[in-house]
């Protein structure tokens, strides 16, 4: 009878370099390279001083145990006894869906924790980061409780690898999106539907993690579902901190021209009004907002979308003072955008109804950037009116009007 587990790919950093067994009891050498205990301890005990993979001297014969890896591969072997037809392991789960157990995944975050600075360690945490995409990238969205809580799991240990500095990070980001592609971000997709508030943060982090260049970008904006539900994280009646978190990730995506449209057509601008005109809203989430709206701006159905809603206009004027510099810039930005650059009527109108001219003029008395002045001195050429308009009785010698 032919088993089916001759048909399963074994991970390759799961096999012993000397052996290329699947590894029982992993060790590592003071190089970092990790070994079945068996096999390394033969090749020591046959009188080798170098290690048999990179043939470096050793300084000390000496290893320890790799407890990340060990409980790698216990979680991978539990992963696969569903598919083994000879198995009589009564434990086995009973469906081929289910996923490693929560526990076992929580021991490898708390092992995590408890080794940050090794160099086996670190060489792990990389290896770990793949085995946690190759479970990520079974998800559907037909999953159950127990398989939720696994996927959680999983992106938090993937948040964790891609927050630290390994090496390895920018490699294995680009692996991420490459070997797994959309079955990943349909998993991760999952997490943002159903997962919990901490879950669904960490998947945001992650995606905004690996939208590192224009490929990966379209691949996360082109997934059906996954813009909208990033965008639903920056509902004002949710967590601050998953506010920001959608926001961060909507900005690391949505610089490419058909990204920025797509979010148009989604909804963004309506959204981010209600997030705008909330007085609850922190500074770094109207920073943020503003951001977004800066970047939908630059395309003309973003613009339109704007202009269309009065309370966005009103918004933005009204964070143009007393939110930050870097809000500042951005409100700035926006309305030279739409009421100077591309002369859009109904926009200019909005800022006139929403006292923007006095804001302007403010503007440029504070201590702003030389951009940001000329952006201002640029809008009030707009708004030139006849000789009884405020700008025509504006007081030139009050020098010290200042916004803050």
């Amino acid at each position: 009878m032919v088993r089916d587990d001759l048909y399963i790919a074994v991970p390759s950093f799961f096999r012993c370099p000397i052996s290329l067994e699947v590894m029982k009891s992993p060790v590592s050498l003071c190089t970092g390279v990790t070994y079945d205990r068996t096999s390394i301890q033969r090749w020591l005990d046959d009188g080798n001083n170098t290690c048999p993979a990179t043939m470096q001297v050793l300084h000390t014969k000496d290893f320890v145990p790799n407890r990340t890896l060990h409980r790698l591969i216990q979680i991978w072997s539990d992963s696969l006894r569903p598919h083994r037809v000879d198995s009589v392991d009564t434990d086995s789960p009973s469906s081929p869906s289910e996923l490693p157990a929560r526990d076992q995944v929580s021991d490898l975050i708390q092992c995590m924790d408890s080794e940050p600075s090794s160099a086996s360690s670190l060489d792990s945490l990389s290896k770990a980061l793949c085995l946690c995409v190759d479970f990520i990238g079974g998800g559907d969205n037909a999953v159950d409780g127990a398989q939720i809580g696994v996927l959680e799991q999983a992106v938090t240990i993937i948040h964790l690898l891609l927050d630290d500095e390994i090496q390895e990070r920018e490699e294995l980001m680009r692996w991420m999106l490459k070997k797994t592609g959309r079955d990943c971000l349909a998993s991760l997709l999952v997490v943002l539907q159903q997962g919990s508030a901490d879950a669904r943060i960490a998947s945001a982090r992650i995606l905004e993690s690996i939208a590192v260049n224009a490929e990966a970008k379209f691949l996360i904006a082109e997934k059906d579902g996954l813009l909208s539900e990033l965008l639903k994280l920056t509902g004002p009646e949710k967590d601050p901190t998953l506010i920001e978190a959608g926001l961060s990730c909507l900005i690391a995506v949505s610089t490419p021209r058909r990204v920025k449209v797509r979010l148009v057509h989604l909804g963004a601008v309506k959204w981010l009004s209600k997030l705008l005109g909330d007085p609850n809203s922190a500074t770094s989430t109207i920073e943020k907002v503003l951001k977004v709206l800066e970047m939908a701006s630059s395309v003309k159905e973003g613009r339109a979308k704007i202009c269309e809603d009065g309370k966005c206009v009103a918004g933005i004027v009204q964070r143009l003072l007393k939110v930050s510099g870097a809000a500042m810039e951005h409100a700035v930005t926006i309305l030279w955008s739409v009421c100077y650059l591309f002369k859009e009527r109904a926009a200019q109108e909005a800022v006139a109804k929403a006292n923007g001219l006095t804001k302007i003029l403010l503007l440029m008395q504070s201590n702003c950037s030389p951009a940001v002045r000329q952006m201002s001195a640029d809008l009030l050429k707009i708004f030139r009116v006849n000789s009884k308009s405020v700008i025509s009785c504006y007081d030139t010698k009050t020098t010290h009007i200042m916004p803050f």
